[in-house]
């Protein structure tokens, strides 16, 4: 998605992506809430496996990566490391790009100067996501054929 990389997504925004996301594909498969089927049946239906918000965190650490491995003089690096000087306001500060990236590379198990190795640091984001498929996907997708008598073990 054009643009994902820089988006600053707090997790009320998460659950809103994903409930248009879901939304969008209910209606493209003129599928109501009302029948009550699970949206991991409908994904799988329509053949989506990435849901948007893990596809964006996929592409915000690309960017991170490419942007670290740049020349320091570059502006998208000096950017990326530019604070404001001013007084804050009160409370809680509002979390910022950076520590959403910092909480998907914790996800991850990445490490600051993994990025140095452009192949290790794309197979480390990569493979998340299918370990995320199999373990949050397609469990729920055996269990509900199983509950509808498709045995896919022995079919």
């Amino acid at each position: 998605m054009h643009g994902s990389k820089t988006w600053g997504l707090t997790e009320n925004n998460k659950r809103r992506v994903d409930a248009t996301e879901m939304d969008a594909l209910r209606r493209s498969s003129r599928i109501s809430r009302k029948e009550r089927i699970r949206n991991v049946t409908i994904r799988q239906q329509i053949g989506l496996e990435k849901p948007i918000v893990k596809e964006t965190e996929q592409n915000q650490l690309t960017w991170y990566g490419h942007v670290q491995r740049m020349a320091e003089g570059r502006l998208p690096k000096i950017a990326l490391k530019w604070m404001l000087k001013q007084k804050r306001a009160r409370g809680r500060p509002k979390k910022n790009w950076m520590e959403g990236i910092r909480k998907d590379m914790n996800e991850r198990n990445l490490n600051e100067g993994q990025w140095e190795d452009i192949k290790q640091w794309s197979l480390y984001i990569y493979i998340y996501i299918y370990i995320y498929i199999y373990i949050y996907i397609y469990p729920t997708m055996a269990m509900q054929q199983y509950k509808n008598g498709n045995n896919l073990c022995c079919s």
